[in-house]
């Protein structure tokens, strides 16, 4: 049994993040490239007929999330006047194409980058952060139409549609230093160990003795 020890409090001091606000949201969005996409070794032979089209996307590498504008508006809500911010965020997202030929081959685009931006009403005063993550992000490929290789490593589509669906949580928050009365942690007990008892090799009683 562990033993008791005597509690041992102490103000304690810790820096911390204090939420302001905290909103989830989804948003989608339909995307459709005109130019040529570059898949790299790519044959120029490849017979891209029949091939299953796909699409991937992930929040960009440099500035994912850009707060663009931070404007203070007052609204009404359930009677009450309430002094807010409205928010207007780019996101900023990289897309990449994957085709599965007949014979089971997979090829996967360059990489492009693509932008959307919505406005956001919440407590987000100047001087807050304003951190954006995704709870769920996928593309969709909606519709093709024909496709050909070019032969320079490039596939043109005449009517790619892509589909992104995205699922965000959005919080505004600031630094703080708060304190609190704290015990100190203690440490578990020890598992208890005992050594294994002498072992020694099974016999092969069918053929010996």
């Amino acid at each position: 049994m562990k033993e008791q020890m005597p509690s041992q409090q102490e103000l304690i001091c810790i820096n911390v993040e204090k939420v302001y606000d905290w909103v989830v949201k989804d948003m989608s969005f339909e995307f459709t490239p005109t130019s040529p996409i570059t898949f790299p070794g790519l044959p120029s032979d490849a017979v891209v007929g029949g091939a299953q089209v796909t699409c991937q996307v992930v929040p960009s590498a440099v500035n994912p999330v850009v707060i663009m504008n931070r404007e203070n508006r007052t609204f009404t809500i359930d009677g009450t006047s309430v002094y807010l911010q409205q928010l207007m965020i780019q996101k900023n997202f990289t897309v990449t194409i994957c085709i599965t030929l007949a014979n089971g081959t997979t090829y996967t685009s360059n990489g492009f980058e693509i932008s959307r931006c919505e406005h956001v009403v919440m407590c987000a005063p100047k001087g807050t952060n304003v951190d954006v993550t995704y709870t769920d992000l996928d593309c969709f490929v909606c519709s093709t139409g024909p496709f050909y290789n070019n032969g320079n490593n490039t596939i043109s589509f005449e009517n790619l549609s892509l589909s992104i669906a995205v699922c965000q949580s959005i919080q505004s928050t600031f630094p703080v230093t708060v304190e609190f009365l704290a015990d100190y942690c203690e440490p578990r007990a020890d598992l208890p160990f005992a050594c294994s008892p002498a072992s020694r090799p099974n016999n092969c009683a069918v053929v010996f003795p």
